[in-house]
């Protein structure tokens, strides 16, 4: 008892002396305990890094619909930074509207059936086409708030541009407090993305990688703070 109190009081102390707990780190070189749901996740060596690889293989007859949802375990997130870094890439074979969509997922349900997420359009990055590149990176939400509705009814509001490009290590960074969350790509001192109503509310769940149709993705080094 006289330890829990000390304890308690030293996490006290701390507080008040602006401390704060030690980031997390995980480098994704395991699967463990992991929960898949449209993909199969495995661990291989990627750009000289330990990665997690989500390949989308489709299944001859079967329409997937939707994104890749990989869930982490002991990853109950509300507020607070997460980085990690991620690498995407169209598929062999993939269709021509592939973008290599790639991205993290937060606040996330045991069952995945709601999250927010903020994933990137990596060949869209260096396009020709400017329309193109002010999508290359994308706020969703689910369930209700798919990248099609909000570029319908708010256009410019939840997607913008940023360089990219496919297949090569990039930095994302999500800072979230309450209903806002802000991107930040590569180590850039502004936010790429701001999204200041975040769909699901004030609500808190596990951490996903998440791919987009066609894909073929790799993520490292995860940090949460």
């Amino acid at each position: 008892m006289r330890r829990m109190v000390l304890a308690a009081c030293a996490a006290l102390a701390a507080g008040s002396l602006g401390f704060s707990a030690p980031p997390r780190v995980l480098p994704l070189d395991s699967i463990e305990g992991f929960k898949a749901f449209n993909v199969k996740p495995e661990v291989v060596r990627y750009r000289g890094q330990h990665a997690i690889r989500l390949l989308d293989r489709p299944v001859e007859g079967v329409s997937r619909g939707g994104g890749a949802l990989v869930i982490l375990p002991g990853t109950n997130f509300k507020n607070g930074t997460i980085e990690i870094e991620v690498a995407g890439a169209p598929r062999e074979g993939a269709a021509e509207g592939a973008r290599g969509f790639i991205g993290l997922a937060f606040r996330v349900k045991p069952d995945g059936s709601k999250y927010e997420c903020f994933y990137l359009r990596p060949t869209n990055g260096r396009a020709d086409d400017q329309l193109r590149r002010n999508h290359s990176t994308q706020y969703i939400s689910e369930p209700g708030f798919p990248w099609e509705l909000l570029r319908k009814d708010s256009p410019g509001v939840y997607e913008s541009y940023v360089d990219l490009a496919a297949g090569v290590w990039t930095k994302m960074k999500i800072v979230v407090e309450g209903v806002k969350a802000q991107l930040f790509v590569n180590g850039s001192d502004q936010p790429v993305l701001i999204v200041n109503d975040l769909k699901q509310g004030e609500t808190e769940g596990a951490l996903a990688l998440w791919t987009g149709l066609d894909t073929d993705g790799y993520f490292s080094n995860l940090t949460i703070r």
